[in-house]
């Protein structure tokens, strides 16, 4: 179970989508509401889109295995990633081409739906907003954290929990299983060093490398 909530986990953050999804299925974001007052520049500060930029994440806590994510070239209006995932800002929110990984406005409580297939829908929900958080990479004074949720059977649900940044990205990925109402840590993601649009951080050890 924990690997296959890894890869789900991987597949619905756009910049880290190393492993095909075995559980989310292909589709679109849907039921797109008109009240986006929060402006595109300001959550695009959440996730900096420029080629050149670049995260390396743990996992779990090791140092051994770290994965590095770069934005290698922009196509048909998304940032390419070296790992395969698209990311792109639109006048709603930060997305990638299955589901928004941030809507506007950034209030905390604020939920949306993504409908990525026919029996599929993740429901996303942000969860605080402008707070601080530290990961290896190091302490950052306003953060967003939104949690997604989807069901993997009849009595599991998967569950998300990412961590943004201003001005750096994603910082942490929780991933959790909910089994009658009971929480199971799976996996976690931490950053640990980033160049994203001129700032720089390398902390690694020596061992570390639509809207239809």
């Amino acid at each position: 179970m924990k690997q296959s909530s890894l890869k789900q986990s991987l597949s619905m953050v756009g910049g880290l989508a190393l492993l095909a999804s075995t559980l989310v299925g292909s589709g679109c974001a849907k039921r797109v509401e008109a009240d986006a007052r929060t402006s595109p520049e300001s959550i695009a500060q959440y996730y900096p889109l420029a080629v050149g930029n670049a995260w390396t994440y743990r996992i779990d806590g090791r140092d051994d295995k770290p994965v590095t994510v770069e934005i290698v070239k922009e196509q048909d209006g998304y940032f390419v990633d070296n790992q395969g995932g698209q990311l792109t800002v639109d006048a709603y929110g930060l997305r990638d081409p299955k589901r928004y990984l941030l809507r506007g406005p950034l209030e905390a409580g604020r939920g949306w739906n993504n409908v990525v297939s026919v029996s599929s829908t993740e429901r996303y929900q942000l969860v605080q907003v402008g707070f601080a958080c530290k990961v290896p990479a190091g302490s950052f004074p306003n953060c967003v954290s939104v949690e997604g949720r989807n069901k993997v059977d009849a009595q599991t649900t998967l569950v998300n929990t990412m961590t943004f940044a201003a001005g750096v990205g994603l910082v942490r990925v929780d991933v959790a299983t909910e089994h009658e109402g009971k929480r199971v840590p799976q996996t976690e993601l931490e950053l640990i060093s980033y160049k994203a649009d001129g700032a720089n951080t390398d902390k690694t050890t020596p061992a570390a490398p639509a809207q239809d």
